[in-house]
């Protein structure tokens, strides 16, 4: 190989060069997050004013950044290039940990398959009802061949996964802006103008949280993502280019979802927002079920689908390791006898059987994210990895900045507000 050749090969290696193996991830990521979260989050944050929405849109962004980018360096910090999220946790702080970890982690992301069962489920069959006019399948045929569907593609690969989401963002975030400035001449500023009372901020913001995380959430996808830009560039390199590639993944998520978040709230009156909540429907479903318009009649199901297609596979991937983390560990450790195509067969018929089975129960989709997923999720994404930066040796040169309180407190706060439930 000529020197001219292996300095390009080089330069297009180095995390400093934007490649297309990049931008493949951070639309993989933003895909894995674009899901059921966002198309919800309106619903929640919209009934407590504007004020309060604005205050979480500057908020957000540093808190997505910021936590996924402790998650990526914690797993990146292994001494084996290839070990994901939990064989890292076991490496560090014992197998007792990893194991519970691991238990943790499934649970945080399992029930967020659930939801996007229910949630395509409730999309697809209000599309059918109410812009095409017919009386949808029986709810368990039409649950079981849009579950179905959406494994076969799990199945195909995972290759063929961030292929088929890399397509599926590209109209997504199309359509998403195209709703979003669509819905500008629906407007009502008259919320502008109204001085939301501190103690409601403060009240809205808290009970928020755990939608806004679960909503801008993509760990599912960081422990592979952070192993495929170790094997691609190297240890050190790796991390500096998932560093870059998880800010560059969280200014489009914010930039993006804010815009249609901010939109569809100004667009709607907290009456309707509330309606949207007790028909347990994605606010671009409802959307176009009481607006006359035909764009977004047909085009918001639309975004709602793909937006819910493209975060299952993320949090698919998530589970199914999960899962296979906790059999491997326990009742399974033995290759031999079952080996891992077989164990991952087994666990996508479970998945695919439970996924079905909560599409036809409909349970509330805000309930299961206030209640479960958020908490959960904060717990794992925000002060997993802090307590691991005080902890581990090999992420000592990330101690002492004042980020790591930003997390820490952003973490705590989100899953303190489990207990207004409770109480």
């Amino acid at each position: 190989m000529s020197n001219a050749t292996e300095a390009t090969s080089r330069a297009e290696a180095s995390p400093a060069a934007w490649t297309r193996y990049d931008t493949i991830w951070m639309l993989s990521l933003f895909g894995t997050a674009v899901g059921a979260g966002i198309l919800f989050l309106p619903i929640n944050a919209g009934i407590g004013g504007f004020w309060p929405l604005v205050i979480m849109a500057l908020l957000i962004g540093p808190m997505t950044y910021l936590s996924h980018r402790g998650l990526s360096r914690f797993v990146c910090s292994s001494s084996r290039p290839d070990a994901d999220i939990t064989e890292v946790v076991t490496e560090h702080f014992g197998p007792a940990a990893g194991r519970f970890l691991t238990v943790l982690y499934f649970l945080a992301i399992y029930p967020i398959v659930l939801i996007y069962g229910v949630g395509i489920t409730n999309t697809v069959g209000s599309f059918i009802e109410n812009q095409m006019g017919m009386t949808p399948p029986a709810r368990w045929l039409l649950s079981g061949l849009l579950v179905a569907g959406m494994m076969l593609v799990m199945i195909a690969g995972q290759w063929i996964m961030l292929i088929v989401t890399q397509w599926l963002v590209y109209p997504l975030v199309a359509i998403l802006i195209f709703v979003s400035l669509y819905l500008i001449p629906e407007w009502n500023l008259a919320s502008v103008r109204e001085v939301t009372p501190m103690g409601l901020t403060l009240s809205t913001i808290w009970l928020t949280l755990p939608v806004l995380v679960f909503s801008f959430n993509h760990s599912p996808a960081i422990s592979q993502f952070a192993v495929a830009m170790r094997r691609h560039y190297g240890a050190d390199e790796g991390t500096v280019k998932a560093d870059l590639v998880l800010r560059n993944t969280a200014a489009m998520l914010v930039g993006f979802v804010m815009l249609f978040v901010f939109s569809c709230v100004l667009a709607l009156s907290p009456a309707q927002l509330a309606e949207a909540k007790a028909q347990n429907l994605p606010i671009l479903s409802y959307l176009a079920n009481v607006n006359g318009s035909p764009f977004v009649s047909y085009f918001g199901p639309a975004v709602a689908f793909l937006a819910i297609v493209s975060s299952f596979f993320g949090h698919y991937l998530g589970a199914a390791e999960g899962m296979q983390s906790i059999l491997r560990g326990t009742v399974m450790p033995d290759p031999s006898k079952v080996s891992d195509r077989k164990m991952k067969q087994g666990i996508a018929v479970f998945i695919f059987f439970t996924t079905w089975g909560a599409a036809i129960l409909n349970p509330s989709i805000l309930g299961l994210i206030e209640m479960l997923a958020g908490p959960v999720i904060a717990a794992i994404l925000y002060l997993m990895p802090m307590y691991a930066i005080y902890k581990v040796p090999a992420l000592a040169k990330y101690r002492h900045q004042l980020s790591n309180i930003f997390v820490i407190i952003a973490g705590v706060v989100t899953i303190s507000a489990i207990f207004y439930s409770f109480f």
